[in-house]
């Protein structure tokens, strides 16, 4: 048997009363009686009746409900800055929907065109590693979509930006790791596409350079998947290994990397840190649980998640067109071990 949803007219047969006089009962209009009333809100509760939300949405020209696009949930900064962004949304009377581009641009244009045709209010959105076309964000921002970016942002839409100071990040890591004694300095970091990438590794640059540590190119390696794949973070670690001198410490520039980084040096019976030390980006809790404990860098994720839903309900909400955008950046961590 198939489900039906409730109705006012189901509510109106059942009481032997007019859909009108059901709707302005459930409205709480002045126009109906006390007692009419509390013969339609308790039969209502009854059948476990609710409002038709695709109805609402045609009468408010608003369907108060938002997309998310990010590349992972599994990954633990995600899923922690959805968290931040549904403690918001939920409190503001909006719900939210979330899509994973699995860092595929294929992927993150289809969810895009899918959720814009359900009538989503606007997109919280860190694109994908693969995105270098724009033109499917632009557009919508053109004709006047809410749209804000977050974590992984873009410079050419003009719009709200909230991410973490990841130049601060990188440098404090790889800082960290020159004071306990290490000079030979790897990094494994996501795709060049991403502009945490490029902070990152400008981060790490600088903190060598301060220590008259020239960088080498050969100990930076990309994965363009940012860890989602342990081979690529397997071939970046075997290469790093045949530079000579070897490398005595390794900085990650992700939760992925980092993780997949330490499950392929102890594969390969590395031990961490005698032979090589590991800091990271990682908002994993389950870094804690590690024997010796490690280095990382933290990202405020849920707070980023809570800022960047207020910045869009505030496009969303504004009677205005919004000409004046913020660019926030957040703090970062470093949590040593």
């Amino acid at each position: 048997m198939k489900f039906a949803a409730a109705t006012i007219k189901d509510i109106a047969k059942a009481l032997g009363l007019s859909t009108s006089t059901v709707s302005r009962a459930l409205r709480d209009s002045h126009e109906i009686s006390t007692e009419t009333k509390q013969l339609v809100l308790e039969y209502a509760t009854r059948i476990n009746y609710h409002p038709n939300p695709i109805a609402l949405s045609l009468k408010e020209k608003r369907s108060r409900s938002i997309g998310v696009i990010v590349a992972e949930i599994a990954n633990s900064f995600f899923s922690q800055a959805i968290n931040g962004i549904e403690s918001v949304a939920n409190d503001k009377g909006y719900n939210v929907i979330i899509s994973q581009s699995h860092e595929s641009y294929d992927k993150e244009v289809m969810t895009l065109q899918y959720l814009s045709s359900r009538s989503i209010d606007g997109l919280l959105i860190s694109v994908s590693t693969a995105t270098k076309d724009l033109q499917h964000l632009k557009a919508l921002h053109e004709r006047g979509f809410p749209i804000v970016f977050f974590d992984r942002i873009v410079e050419d839409i003009n719009t709200h930006k909230v991410m973490v100071d990841n130049f601060r990040g990188a440098y404090d890591a790889t800082m960290h790791l020159i004071k306990q004694g290490y000079n030979n300095i790897a990094t494994i970091t996501n795709s060049e596409n991403l502009s945490i990438t490029r902070e990152r590794v400008a981060g790490y640059v600088e903190a060598l350079a301060q220590k008259h540590i020239k960088p080498r190119k050969q100990l930076i390696k990309y994965c363009f998947h940012g860890g989602m794949m342990l081979s690529e973070v397997e071939e970046a670690i075997t290469q790093l290994l045949k530079v000579r001198p070897r490398p005595d410490a390794i900085f990650t520039g992700s939760d992925k990397l980092t993780t997949g980084t330490m499950r392929v040096l102890k594969r390969k019976g590395i031990r961490i840190p005698e032979d090589i030390a590991v800091v990271g980006f990682s908002n994993s809790d389950l870094i804690e649980l590690l024997d010796p404990p490690l280095t990382v860098v933290r990202q405020p994720a849920f707070e980023m998640g809570q800022v960047a839903t207020e910045l869009l309900l505030q496009l969303i909400e504004s009677k205005r067109p919004v000409k004046d955008f913020e660019r926030r950046i957040l703090a970062t961590s470093l949590i040593v071990s």
